[in-house]
């Protein structure tokens, strides 16, 4: 199935990707709102690039994904409530998903999600609960999420450790606050890709060697190709790293 999916990528789109030197860990940006649009298609459209991507997750055999898909700055939106719709029925979708199941993907949700209505948090629990013991592929979705905010809630739970003195405040370093972030059971992104020509601040506090992707897409027209060009980039760069150094 690789070849075959490399094959039509060479044939059709001049894009060259090998097996052998996939990111691990790949970060994605679908989370700005847009204004002046047809919401329903549009989300729906989303939702069914999710699922592409969860399908090209497992046939190139990526271990983690992590998607962005709802700022913390959404509850001041007009269109809040067809947000939440949105997410309940995409997450409904998402535990439908045979192969969410017979590939073993477990899914986490990222952010102050517990924060959200109802409607949403059911869903999101059920999904939660029905993967916890899948192993084999992992997939982060980015609910009521902001990059400095996971920053400032790892300080907090640091700050209360201390405050009940389990932790000396000299044993304070970047690993205990990779701990204590909404991330920590997961390796940093290998490779982000931004939407829109801006950076989002996804998993921002691991994203410090990551390769960043900018595309001058809005997310709605991000496709398939576009995912498959910011893996070849980022093989590019490895390539001419390892050249660097021989």
């Amino acid at each position: 199935m690789f070849k075959k999916i490399i094959d039509i990528l060479k044939a059709r789109e001049k894009i060259h990707i090998i097996r052998a030197d996939m990111p691990r860990h790949i970060a994605i940006t679908m989370e700005k709102e847009l204004e002046d649009i047809n919401h329903e298609d549009i989300y729906n459209k989303r939702n069914s690039l999710i699922k592409d991507i969860v399908n090209i997750q497992i046939k190139l055999n990526i271990p983690i994904m992590t998607i962005f898909l709802l700022s913390s700055g959404a509850k001041n939106s007009e269109n809040f409530s067809f947000l939440m719709d949105d997410l309940a029925k995409l997450f409904n979708e998402i535990i439908s998903h045979k192969k969410i199941h017979t590939d073993q993907i477990k899914i986490s949700v990222l952010g102050k999600w517990y924060d959200l209505p109802e409607r949403v948090l059911n869903p999101i629990k059920r999904i939660i609960e029905s993967t916890k013991n899948y192993d084999r592929f992992f997939l982060n979705l980015c609910v009521n999420y902001d990059g400095h905010e996971e920053i400032v809630d790892a300080c907090r739970i640091i700050a209360r450790q201390i405050k009940s003195e389990k932790i000396d405040p000299e044993s304070i370093n970047k690993q205990l606050i990779k701990e204590n972030l909404y991330s920590s059971y997961f390796i940093s992104p290998d490779l982000i890709i931004e939407n829109n020509n801006e950076f989002s601040g996804l998993l921002l506090w691991d994203s410090k060697n990551s390769m960043i992707f900018f595309t001058d897409k809005q997310w709605p027209d991000f496709t398939k190709i576009d995912f498959f060009r910011a893996i070849e980039a980022f093989q590019n760069k490895n390539k001419t790293r390892k050249l660097s150094f021989s």
